[in-house]
Parts: C-alpha cells; sequence; structure tokens
C-alpha cells in the first residue's frame, strides 16, 4: 500500500469511516452517486480523503439521522449543512416533493411503493427499483422499509411467480439489488460495550437468504452485535461461528421446505453443538413445516417482527446479568 506519511491531511477510506461514523460502502456509495465527497488517489489508485470531506460526512450522516434525503443535501456548502443539522432558521429550504411521513401515513406510503416496486419489477427494470427502495427507505426509514414495503413486495413475488407471472430471473433481480442496499440498511451506529452477539444464518440447503438478513438488520437495531453468515451452512460451522465470537444466540431462518431429512438433522446437530445455554431462534415463511423439530431441540419460534423483537429483549435481559 502507498504510504500517506508525506500528506498527513489524507485519510483512507478506513479512517474516514472511523472518523466520520459513516460506513465505508455507504462512503462509496454517496460519492458515486451524489458526489457528496471528492477524494483524490495515491500514485497506487487508493482514494484519500480530506479533513473537509471527513467533516462533511459527519454532517451528512447527522442530517440523513434527522431525516433529510441525501440526494437533495449531498452537495450544500459545509456552512449550508452546519446550519441544516442545527436546525438554524436560515438554513436553505429543502424541498424534495415528497409527502411528508406522520405515524398514520407511513403504511399508505408503503403501500404505495409496494405497487410502484412490483410495476419495475415486472416491467425488469432494476434502475427504477433501485431508486424506489432508496427513497423509500429516505421516507420510511429502515424498519417500515422492512416490515410494511419489503415483506409484502417478497410475499407478493412469491404469488406472482407460483402463477407465472414472474420469472425465476424476476425474483433474482429484485433480491440481487436489496442485498446491494444493505449497507443503507444496516445500523450505522456502532454497538454499545457488551452488547449481545449473535449468529445469523440459513442451514445447509437453505439457499434464499433474505429473510435472514433482514433479522439480521432487526436485531442490530435492537441493539445486538451481529455476525451474519449468509445462507447453506452446515451445523458445524454455524457451531464454531459461536464460538469465534462468544455468541449468546443463533438465529436462523427456513424458507424453503421438503421431504427429505436434512433440516431435522441439521437442527438435531446445531443444538448439540452450542449447548442448551445459547438461545436458538428459528423464523421463515417454511419454518411452521418443521414444527415438531423445532419443539424438541426447544427452539424460540418467530411469529412476526414485533414477536421477534420481544424475543430479542428476553434473550438479552436473560443473559444481562452474565454480561455484567
Amino acid at each position: 500500500m502507498t504510504s500517506l506519511k508525506d500528506d498527513s491531511s489524507r485519510y483512507l477510506i478506513s479512517t474516514v469511516s472511523k472518523r466520520s461514523g459513516v460506513k465505508s460502502d455507504l462512503v462509496r456509495a454517496w460519492e458515486r452517486r451524489y458526489q457528496a465527497v471528492t477524494p483524490t488517489r495515491t500514485e497506487g489508485g487508493h482514494r484519500v480523503y480530506s479533513d473537509l470531506d471527513i467533516a462533511r460526512l459527519k454532517l451528512l450522516n447527522e442530517a440523513t439521522g434527522q431525516g433529510h434525503s441525501i440526494s437533495q443535501i449531498a452537495q450544500l456548502p459545509l456552512d449550508a449543512l452546519k446550519k441544516l443539522v442545527a436546525n438554524d432558521d436560515t438554513a436553505p429550504a429543502i424541498s424534495d416533493n415528497k409527502p411528508k411521513v406522520f405515524n398514520g401515513s407511513r403504511k399508505l406510503i408503503a403501500d404505495e411503493y409496494v405497487d410502484k416496486c412490483y410495476s419495475a419489477i415486472l416491467a425488469f427494470d432494476a434502475h427504477t427499483l433501485e431508486s424506489h427502495f432508496e427513497n423509500a427507505i429516505v421516507e420510511l426509514g429502515s424498519e417500515i422499509f422492512i416490515e410494511q414495503l419489503l415483506t409484502p413486495l417478497l410475499t407478493l413475488i412469491g404469488d406472482r411467480w407460483r402463477t407465472g407471472e414472474l420469472r425465476p430471473v424476476h425474483e433474482h433481480m429484485a433480491s440481487a439489488i436489496i442485498r446491494s442496499l444493505t449497507y443503507i440498511l444496516r445500523n450505522n451506529a456502532p454497538p454499545v460495550v457488551n452488547a449481545p452477539r449473535m449468529i445469523v444464518s440459513t442451514p445447509i440447503g437453505q439457499l434464499h437468504e433474505l429473510g435472514a438478513l433482514l433479522a439480521a438488520i432487526i436485531a442490530e437495531f435492537k441493539g445486538w452485535q451481529v455476525t451474519y453468515l449468509g445462507a447453506n451452512l452446515p451445523a458445524e460451522e454455524i457451531a464454531a461461528a459461536v464460538k469465534f465470537t462468544n455468541a449468546k444466540a443463533v438465529t436462523i431462518s427456513i424458507s424453503f421446505s421438503s421431504d427429505d431429512l436434512t433440516i431435522p438433522k441439521e437442527m438435531r446437530r446445531l443444538r448439540k453443538l452450542i449447548g442448551p445455554d445459547i438461545a436458538l431462534i428459528v423464523g421463515g415463511r417454511s419454518a411452521g413445516h418443521y414444527e415438531g423439530i423445532l419443539d424438541e431441540v426447544g427452539v424460540l419460534k418467530i411469529k412476526n417482527y414485533d414477536h421477534f423483537r420481544l424475543i430479542l429483549d428476553q434473550v438479552s435481559a436473560a443473559i444481562e446479568p452474565k454480561l455484567s
């Protein structure tokens, strides 16, 4: 890596992320899509950022946290951003021609986005779909976006795929875009000291990972330190991750059911490997197909997102004395 000692006012993106509080992927996205910052490059081709860039990113992070759209504020001068964050009356008016979100109207806005997003999927228009997703995240917030837009949209995609209106390639396109937006959905704030740790994955043979990914995001917003492993892992590997991270809970998503014995075998094996003291949480649209084995190994079964949050609170409360 090229040495930066000759220019101490230039920083690599890892340092910028730590100092600004904005994750590296999000820094790159804001730079690429909105020209929020303009880094230079070293002779070796590495992006380097200035103190001014870090200051801008800090303010942009705070302003977006207050509900401002990054697309509308990305190129404001530094002084204007400071006034905006401070709610100064002399700050420039920001108008994005979007409806203001109040508690009573979020469901309506989410429903409208479901229709718009599905139309983009049906037209196989990835650019428009990504734009709808980004705007909806800003308007609704990550958790409302997941619960009231994304979840019903994924159900609709599944239903229309079974009726033949959509092809598998439509679902793959939508899923790829959702995964690419994970850096926006996830909680930017670092977990608190001694935050409980969790492993999230799907068992071997379970290739659909969006349910697990969304569960990981919800757990992060509840204050858990989550290690997300992706899909299709054998029990031995999930258990190894528990050991490496000293996790106190494992969340598993089961989205596909079959008549083979893979899931029962893997769930019994996982429980044996992690022991009885690690909370084993299971959800997903096909989890009910395996209710017998889930009861046998003593899992906490997720009914819905609110129930998942309740489970997380209960597990966290049970392990808190051990962490202190």
